[in-house]
């Protein structure tokens, strides 16, 4: 079920209702155990609404954990506790990389293969990807790594890890939650707070308005430039990056938005996923700025353990790399991955490396034009992400310095330029709001009543006008 679908409008209230019917309860067990059942049954529904059988395999998957998470708590002996963690992770892996890596690794052998004239045909297999493994799938690791680390206890009632694991705002494309942060939230008692909910719905609008007016509308763009490259003069290119800069950050960040937002309607506080990234004032901090739980999750369960900053720097140059070709391989079954991956790497070596590297200005003139550089490298970057193989992502590149001309000659280009007033407004949204947790912080300070209520209202106007359909985000193919 996507959340910019009918489906979705007429899903939520129906378990908020249910889930809120339910609180005057006897005893708080009681009504825990009512609420938890109502919101795993619904996840589940949610999840399903894509292919039934899928199911089957995060119920597998969600058990496996839970009882390799017990099963590596009591084992007495160090050979018992190794047994059970190796095998929940051996288990999760092979999932994961038949499902999502199969034929990109048989495919890449075959191409080793006739390199050094050796023919060799790979049986390739049409498998679909389940939606949100890789999500679903690293919070099970993080949560048998931690017991067997003994960070975390087991969790005891299955209908609690269930929803640590399936809780349907975050399922399918995040943000990936810890153990310890989301389940002792799970197994308090829920008090309906009137505050929350209105925040809640706020958010969920301002991330409907970050998918539907801003990402989908720079999609129509973005496709017809990427596809039709090599005809197109430099103009439409360096238009076609940026506008793909935009569309991954409202697309994504719009679902982490209403995915947050949606959380906060059952008393859920979900970890953050963005704050400004195109903020930032170089590529690391744009990391950490960019899917901050993805990024902490590379952080504490690999690089870390690789040795972190505690090794040589040589080292921590092998680290940092290993840490974003992983970053990139999750991400998508293609080289152009590995490779944005590795760029992105690349430059973080010099942090890495040594602090020396790092500006010291604090000038207004100076932090604003290593904003502006550091938004034009992650640009570049991203037309790796969104080409279809690397020597198209560098005939891309080319094309933007050597076909000339510097008036876009695309089609539709009266939209264009309403479609980059919506976004300037947009980003001058984030700029006020830049130094809280939201936009909508700075907003819903504002004391004129009607001010702020006219912002929210004209938001929904502009979602129901631009509203093509049921647009699919793009990280549901990770």
């Amino acid at each position: 079920m996507l959340f910019n679908s009918f489906s979705f409008l007429v899903f939520l209230p129906i378990v908020y209702a249910l889930f809120w019917g339910v609180h005057y309860a006897k005893g708080i067990e009681q009504k825990l155990k009512w609420q938890h059942a109502i919101l795993l049954i619904a996840s589940y529904f949610f999840y399903a609404y894509w292919n039934i059988w899928f199911l089957v395999l995060l119920i597998f998957s969600t058990s496996l954990d839970f009882y390799s998470g017990q099963k590596v708590a009591n084992k007495s002996s160090r050979l018992g506790k190794k047994t059970w963690f190796w095998l929940s992770i051996g288990v999760n892996f092979a999932l994961l990389g038949f499902f999502k890596y199969y034929n990109f690794l048989v495919s890449s052998l075959a191409d080793l293969a006739q390199s050094i004239d050796w023919s060799w045909e790979p049986t390739l297999l049409l498998i679909t990807l389940p939606v949100g493994i890789s999500f679903y799938t690293f919070h099970g690791l993080s949560y048998v790594i931690d017991i067997y680390k003994e960070r975390i206890k087991p969790e005891k009632d299955m209908l609690v890890y269930g929803l640590f694991v399936c809780f349907f705002p975050l399922l399918v494309a995040g943000p990936i939650e810890r153990a310890n942060h989301l389940i002792p939230q799970l197994k308090e008692e829920k008090k309906f707070n009137r505050a929350q909910s209105i925040f809640g719905l706020q958010q969920m609008l301002w991330g409907f308005f970050k998918k539907i007016v801003i990402a989908d509308n720079c999609a129509v763009y973005v496709n017809q430039i990427f596809g039709q490259q090599e005809s197109l003069n430099s103009a439409s290119l360096i238009v076609g990056a940026v506008l793909f800069s935009f569309q991954i950050y409202g697309d994504f960040s719009g679902y982490s938005d209403i995915a947050l937002g949606t959380a906060r309607l059952f008393g859920i506080e979900l970890l953050n996923n963005f704050n400004f990234p195109y903020f930032a004032k170089n590529v690391a901090e744009f990391w950490k700025r960019w899917h901050i739980s993805l990024t902490s999750w590379f952080r504490d369960y690999l690089y870390i353990p690789l040795g972190g900053n505690r090794v040589s720097k040589l080292r921590r140059v092998g680290n940092t790399l290993t840490v974003f070709l992983v970053s990139g391989l999750w991400h998508g079954a293609s080289w152009t991955y590995v490779f944005w991956g590795f760029l992105n790497g690349l430059f973080l070596v010099p942090q890495a490396v040594s602090k020396r590297f790092m500006w010291v200005s604090q000038s207004k003139l100076v932090s604003g034009l290593r904003i502006l550089i550091t938004f034009s490298i992650v640009t570049i970057f991203w037309v790796f992400f969104r080409a279809k193989s690397i020597s198209e992502a560098f005939a891309y590149l080319a094309g933007m310095v050597q076909h000339g001309g510097w008036i876009p000659d695309i089609s539709g280009r009266k939209n264009l330029v309403i479609l980059s007033v919506l976004i300037v407004g947009f980003m001058g949204i984030e700029w006020l709001g830049r130094h809280t947790l939201s936009p909508l912080v700075r907003i819903n300070a504002i004391r004129n009543r009607w001010v702020k209520w006219t912002f929210y209202y004209s938001l929904m106007v502009l979602i129901l006008y631009f509203y093509r359909g049921n647009d699919q985000f793009i990280y549901f193919q990770f």
